[in-house]
């Protein structure tokens, strides 16, 4: 069992972070090429979500009494309401990028206003990233790509809210969770009625095809609600330091996948944003940890 473990482990968190890449994937691919509304694919990747992991919770037996946090809820929904929204109008790449770096540096940020104080390489590696993300935000990307790159940078700001609220949650993770998805997919729902009733012309008229609404359901059920409860039994056989640092993985997967599942290009300005993020990322965590 014990030689077996570190295989299980490594094993579990390559599934993770193929997840995590797959709902950019998904998400590109539906909102693209216009398989799908934004507010309509937001509602069902929740509820979706929701049933696959509220399904896991109860085969697990887990608890789910004090799970409940309407303000993480809340930053559920408006992280994957503006991720949507965003992946109407940038590549898979791109977003990941964008999203992965806002959600780290708003997490360093709630560290260094709470007290901590940052060392020289810790201070390097943030103005690193912060530098790759507005070297990814300055025009030239194209048509639209900064109302996209603000809106993932958003979602990005939302994530790591909504992860701040659950480090200092003491409920399970995973029934922590679904609780979550189940109380953010009404809110999505009540935007997808309010897009449809006043959106236009800022949003188009709701629809939802059978590709899109397959790509939605993966999205929830399959890249996040399985996801989490693959990423959850990982961090069993992850420090806290290896943990970070493997999420590094996720946005190189989703910009490979863009490339040679949806057709994207790489740019040069991307890998060295890319780099920049990254390695900046790298340099805070690990000196952090350390």
């Amino acid at each position: 069992m014990g030689t077996n473990a570190p295989l299980r482990t490594l094993g579990l968190t390559a599934a993770a972070m193929a997840c995590f890449a797959a709902n950019s994937l998904l998400c590109r691919a539906a909102l693209g090429r216009g398989l799908a509304d934004a507010p309509s694919f937001t509602s069902v990747r929740l509820l979706s979500g929701a049933v696959a992991l509220g399904f896991l919770v109860r085969l697990s037996g887990r608890p789910t009494a004090g799970t409940r946090d309407l303000r993480a809820a809340a930053a559920l929904f408006l992280y994957a309401f503006a991720f949507s929204l965003a992946y109407t109008r940038i590549p898979a790449a791109l977003g990941a990028l964008l999203l992965f770096g806002a959600v780290q540096v708003t997490m360093v940020s709630r560290g260094i206003a709470a007290g901590e104080r940052p060392g020289t390489s810790e201070w390097a590696g943030i103005v690193l990233s912060l530098g790759g993300l507005v070297a990814l935000t300055l025009p030239g990307l194209g048509p639209g790509d900064l109302t996209g790159s603000m809106l993932m940078i958003g979602a990005g700001v939302a994530w790591g809210v909504y992860s701040l609220l659950g480090r200092s949650s003491r409920s399970d993770p995973l029934a922590a969770t679904a609780a979550h998805f189940v109380y953010a997919t009404p809110l999505a729902l009540v935007a997808s009625l309010l897009a449809a009733r006043f959106g236009a012309p800022h949003f188009p008229a709701p629809h939802l095809s059978a590709a899109g609404l397959g790509f939605a359901v993966a999205s929830g059920a399959l890249a996040s609600g399985g996801g989490y409860a693959i990423w959850y039994a990982a961090l069993r056989g992850l420090t806290t330091t290896r943990a970070a640092l493997v999420q590094l993985s996720a946005p190189p997967l989703a910009a490979l996948g863009g490339v040679v599942l949806l057709g994207e290009s790489v740019t040069l300005r991307l890998v060295l944003s890319a780099a920049a993020i990254l390695g900046g990322i790298a340099m805070a965590v690990t000196r952090r940890r350390a």
